[in-house]
């Protein structure tokens, strides 16, 4: 159990690192492709990278009842999420882009409880309002200062897709593998998007090599690698907990855009990051049983009956 424990935490680090570096890939590449293009060339290289190891090995097809769980997680998250999340990222820094965003783990916690009935745990509801906190603090901390309209929307409707196709998600992970569950839901998403075909290849005609790689990049390390530790991590514990270990993405894309894009954040930001750090591990604190001691009756002699003579 401690080995699958470990195991399962490394992948979460694996997709919240990966994720956090999504966020400045597509502010990057997003100044010569455009959002819906984007979407369907990460997900078809997401697509053919997965489809090679699921074909690889012995596969477990759905059954018909799996099918409206993996439409709903191939259309919203891997779909609806990749167009909003790569439009917004066209209005917004990659730093402020991702903090929006992370109001997905809240509603992740909202929908798990209610229709997974996982409850609200209170280190989970405590963990998150504290991270939440964390992620107001680093948006009031932005670069910019300030964020469009229409930018914070697609964040919120990128947020709100993130949290149903999590949700969707959980109950595949108790019948099908997760590598599958992700390649399955990554085609999904790229039919969706196969209408921004001759865009795509349009703009990648005119486009840089390096802007092809880093194209590249997003479908093989946040799209196929990421998305499989992340189900693989999620079909270990719960949805809420996972969705709260994503707080972590925020302060890691604040560093990477400071480190590649030279988007400096204020002060306050280290301490919003610092508030997302304590607010996961309060969230993934798990108290740990102790076993009951029997309880043991000392009696002093005197308190023995006297005996018969």
């Amino acid at each position: 159990m401690k080995k699958q424990g470990a195991l399962a935490a490394g992948a979460a680090a694996v997709t919240v690192v990966l994720w956090a570096s999504a966020f400045v890939a597509i502010r990057h590449v997003g100044q010569e492709i455009s959002a819906g293009a984007l979407s369907l060339g990460r997900l078809l290289v997401g697509s053919v990278l997965l489809g090679i190891f699921v074909f690889a090995r012995p596969r477990r097809w759905p059954a018909r009842g799996d099918w409206k769980f993996l439409l709903a997680c191939g259309l919203l998250w891997f779909g609806v999420y990749n167009l909003a999340l790569n439009e917004a990222e066209r209005h917004l820094d990659a730093g402020t882009t991702a903090m929006l965003v992370n109001i997905g783990p809240l509603l992740i916690a909202l929908l798990a409880g209610v229709l997974l009935r996982e409850g609200f745990p209170r280190q989970l509801v405590m963990g998150s309002i504290v991270a939440f906190g964390g992620v107001v603090l680093i948006g009031l901390s932005s670069s910019s200062g300030s964020a469009e309209t229409w930018g914070v929307v697609l964040c919120l409707v990128a947020a709100a897709a993130y949290a149903v196709g999590v949700v969707s998600q959980k109950p595949l992970l108790a019948r099908l593998p997760a590598l599958e569950v992700t390649w399955l839901s990554c085609v999904i998403g790229a039919i969706a998007c196969l209408p921004f075909a001759p865009t795509l290849v349009r703009e990648t005609a005119d486009a840089r090599p390096s802007t092809i790689w880093w194209v590249v990049f997003l479908g093989a390390f946040p799209t196929a690698i990421a998305f499989t530790t992340w189900a693989y991590a999620l079909a270990r514990t719960t949805a809420g907990r996972m969705g709260a270990t994503t707080y972590l993405v925020p302060p890691i894309t604040i560093f990477l855009g400071w480190l590649l894009l030279g988007e400096s954040p204020a002060p306050l930001a280290y301490g919003g990051g610092a508030l997302c750090l304590v607010g996961v591990a309060i969230s993934r604190y798990r108290r740990r049983a102790v076993a009951a001691m029997p309880a043991v009756s000392v009696e002093s002699p005197d308190s023995n009956p006297p005996s018969k003579s």
